[in-house]
C-alpha cells in the first residue's frame, strides 16, 4: 500500500478539509444559537450554548453532527 493514499484529496467529499469548529462557527454566527436549536433540536444548542460544549458533543454524537454538516452544506451551497 502506497504511503500517499492517506493523503489523496477526497473530490466527492464536500466537507473534506473543513473542520467541525469552522462549520459551528459559521453556523452560530449565520443563524445564532436560538434558531440553530429550532433547526437541530439537541440540548448544547438550547442550554447555555457555546462552541466548546457543541463541539465536545458533537464529537461523539454521529447523528449530530450530521445534522450539522448536512445543514452547513445547505448554507454554503444555497440549496
Amino acid at each position: 500500500m502506497n504511503s500517499n493514499n492517506s493523503n489523496r484529496e477526497q473530490p466527492n467529499n464536500p466537507l473534506h478539509g473543513i473542520k467541525l469548529l469552522d462549520m459551528l462557527t459559521l453556523l452560530e454566527e449565520h443563524y445564532g444559537w436560538d434558531e440553530l436549536a429550532n433547526r437541530i433540536n439537541i440540548n448544547c444548542f438550547k442550554k447555555d450554548p457555546s462552541i466548546k460544549s457543541s463541539l465536545k458533543f458533537l464529537r461523539k454524537t454521529p447523528w449530530a453532527r450530521d445534522k450539522v454538516e448536512r445543514l452547513y452544506l445547505k448554507l454554503v451551497t444555497g440549496q
